[in-house]
């Protein structure tokens, strides 16, 4: 298969370049041959298209939005092909877009996609500080000064001020954070918290037609539709910009419409893009009615595609010239300058006067911004990615809830948990879970099972009763669903703790956190966050039933998302002061926190013997927390092997090497990492530096595993000629019954690698 070369990259960029310039002279000349029809200029209030409240103030002003739009695509292009600029994908063909800018209000969180120019000019004109074009151009040009993303991409987004919350390429993965933010807004409000926008504000969230076929929409669409359903409101309107193409692949006639205009629990708007009194009039019913009913709106617009999906996309390769021409007669740039003359609102020596004037300043921009300073090192780069003040985290996780809160979270001071006896490790979760949910009244939970039921392994039994108001509550079946609540109830001051119910149902809806809640501060300058503490129930050795959604003893999915802080406790006390500061991650650095919680080990209580009671813990005492990326360490303070392991591999590290008798067992360490995602370099190149050996316990699979990284880290900065082994699972999903036993690691395979290594 071949690829193609650049000299044919460059020659579908200069058609691009040349279709914009076919677009450009096509407006001047069909505005110049527009006749005058003699009408008196309307006052600035007057209503100018029929059946519209548009009036001629109003049109002027998106106007002018609409024209800075076009002018900075073509100007994209311009700037790509002197080496000045690094995207081209444009808004042209959907300017309509600008009325919806202009309509709604600067506290309405808007999450929208890459064809929203209009949209921002009109949003970004509400800060009288803000010069939306230049902007534009140094995001373009990829300026470290680009006051959102800080030249980390081109993103529509804002500071706080605007509400627009910084989106890159998106597809379709916003839309499930849209409907988060409109839930989580209610909830906040039926909370009674301080709210980061006014109470009656609604949520925009823009997408495409083609868009509006993948799955992660369908998921918006729906969870949108089933809140409404049970007559919960969700402020949310859902713009369709419909085109009819996704790149190359044509939309069926009629799709949109057929599948959206008579759904339950959306309501339903439409309007031609191209005609600027329909689309404001529809636009502005469909807000209205948005922000009176406080339910999901469906406004379709149907708009063109002009030129290509890119500047190297050459639309000539797919489309029709007759379909080509078509589009370009529907450019809603020349309906609304055709309206400006008829209704007598500018001439058009006026129109084309404001045309050159508007290109003369996206041009002027776009020199400035070109010469603006850009990310020049990769410490640049990632300054933002995963901000951690790691004192204020560890006072924070320090701070214990108010005395009172605490008794009636557990039913009375003589109930306390640190003044009981030492538990198992899933009744420590589930104190730490009350514990926090009494010290922070924001905090929300909430998963499939996780209220009335208290889970499926009963570690939220009794929140939901003890914690009213709806702060624990029971969502639908979808993964993707959850992760969009949890970041849309971070953005309305929550603090979420959202519940996966198995490490294998993570993978459905990995996106959210990959591609959307880790990405946020790192494209956003950390301006903007979504804190959140994303329980987990995984890795293997269940019993009674199993396989491979119950038993996946996979999280190599998990270790290369910028950002995450993985989480993997083994025993109770770790869990509960673990958990105090993963929250507290959260609350203060606005980080991401996955807390992996191993399912073999909800009820284990013996180490060594049965009834030993080995591993039963005592719960930690209000202060008292896990720091950030502290191991813990067991046996010999200079051992001839040093185990590294976590979860599960720790109890059975440490039953290994008590079976090598009393005389080896002395000889072995073991060290829990319990931070698995950053590691603890430091820490463990200090534990490896006084054994002799290392013997890496992963029990998840041998390619992937945090065993590979965990060897790199000893190469390159271990003591010189460690020896080094390994014990993992194999290379295989988890099959049912004791057939699991045969791929997973198994006790008697780490005490023969530690026999190996003793001997040596």
């Amino acid at each position: 298969m071949s690829t193609p070369s650049e000299a044919a990259l460059a020659k579908k960029a200069a058609r691009g370049l040349n279709r914009a310039a076919v677009v450009d002279a096509n407006f001047t000349a069909c505005v110049r041959g527009l006749a005058v029809p003699g009408r008196a200029r309307p006052a600035a209030h007057d209503t100018i298209a029929p059946g519209s409240r548009l009036t001629a103030a109003e049109f002027l002003e998106v106007f002018r939005y609409q024209l800075q739009s076009r002018h900075l695509d073509l100007q994209a292009r311009e700037m790509r092909a002197r080496n000045e600029g690094f995207y081209t994908i444009g808004s042209s063909g959907h300017e309509a877009n600008a009325v919806l800018g202009f309509l709604t209000r600067e506290t309405d969180p808007a999450f929208l996609h890459y064809r929203s120019g209009g949209f921002m000019m009109a949003r970004l004109a509400k800060d009288p500080d803000k010069d939306p074009v230049y902007e534009t151009c140094l995001s373009l040009a990829a300026s470290s000064e680009e006051p959102v993303s800080g030249g980390r991409h081109k993103v529509w987004g804002s500071d706080r001020k605007l509400w627009v919350l910084p989106q890159t390429s998106t597809i379709a993965s916003h839309l499930p954070k849209a409907v988060g933010t409109a839930i989580g807004l209610e909830q906040a409000k039926r909370l009674q918290r301080p709210l980061p926008v006014p109470a009656d504000s609604i949520v925009l969230c823009s997408f495409g037609d083609a868009s509006a076929n993948h799955a992660t929409a369908l998921a918006g669409f729906n969870a949108a539709q089933w809140a409404a359903y049970q007559r919960l409101p969700v402020p949310l309107l859902f713009v369709c910009e419909d085109n009819g193409i996704g790149i190359s692949v044509r939309t069926p006639a009629g799709w949109i419409e057929a599948s959206f205009a008579r759904r339950e629990g959306l309501d339903y708007f439409a309007a031609d893009g191209t005609v600027p009194g329909e689309s404001f009039e529809m636009a502005a019913r469909a807000v209205e009615h948005c922000r009176r009913r406080r339910r999901p709106t469906f406004l379709h617009l149907k708009v063109p595609r002009l030129l290509g999906h890119a500047g190297t996309d050459w639309e000539g390769d797919y489309m029709e010239l007759a379909a080509i021409e078509a589009n370009e007669a529907r450019d809603p740039l020349l309906a609304a300058a055709h309206l400006a003359v008829e209704s007598g609102c500018m001439t058009p020596q006026e129109v084309l006067a404001l045309y050159e004037e508007t290109r003369a300043r996206v041009a002027d921009a776009a020199a400035r911004a070109a010469q603006r300073p850009r990310l020049e090192s990769a410490a640049e780069v990632v300054t933002p990615l995963a901000p951690l003040h790691a004192d204020a985290v560890h006072a924070e996780a320090g701070r214990s809830a108010d005395a009172g809160a605490r008794a009636a979270a557990f039913g009375g001071d003589g109930k306390l948990p640190e003044a009981g006896p030492p538990r198992h490790l899933s009744l420590q979760i589930n104190r730490a879970l009350h514990d926090l949910m009494a010290k922070y009244p924001e905090m929300t939970l909430f998963g499939e099972d996780v209220a009335r039921k208290g889970g499926v392994y009963t570690v939220t039994a009794g929140l939901a009763a003890t914690f009213r108001g709806n702060r624990v509550f029971n969502t639908l079946l979808d993964e993707t669903t959850i992760l969009g609540m949890a970041q849309g109830a971070a953005y309305m001051g929550l603090l979420p703790l959202p519940e996966i119910q198995y490490l294998a149902y993570f993978h459905n809806a990995c996106d959210q956190v990959r591609g959307e809640a880790c990405s946020l501060q790192f494209f956003s300058r950390g301006q903007w966050a979504n804190p959140m503490v994303i329980r987990v129930a995984g890795l293997a050795y269940q019993k009674g039933f199993g396989g491979h959604f119950h038993n996946d003893n996979s999280f190599a999915a998990l270790r290369d998302i910028p950002g995450l802080v993985v989480a993997c406790p083994s025993r109770g006390d770790d869990a509960a002061g673990m958990l105090r500061t993963a929250a507290a991650l959260a609350r203060v650095d606005g980080r991401v926190v996955l807390f992996l919680e191993p399912i073999a080990l909800y009820m284990t209580k013996d180490l060594y013997a049965e009834k030993d009671g080995g591993w039963l813990f005592p719960y930690p005492a209000p202060g008292e927390f896990v720091p950030v990326g502290a191991p813990r360490s067991y046996g010999a303070e200079d051992p001839a092997v040093l185990v590294i392991t976590y979860g599960n591999g720790v109890r059975m590290s440490l039953r290994a090497a008590r079976a090598l008798g009393p005389e080896r067992e002395p000889r072995v360490r073991v060290l829990d990492l319990r931070w698995l995602k950053p590691l603890n370099a430091a820490a463990i190149i200090a534990e490896a530096g006084r054994a002799q050996a290392v013997l890496v316990v992963d029990e998840g699979r041998r390619t992937g595993g945090i065993a590979e990284e965990l060897f790199t880290l000893l190469d390159e900065q271990g003591p010189p000629g460690l020896r080094k082994a390994r014990v993992t699972g194999e290379d295989t999903y988890i099959p049912l019954g004791p057939a699991a036993d045969t791929v997973l690691v198994s006790e008697n395979g780490i005490a023969q690698a530690l026999e190996a290594l003793l001997r040596d």
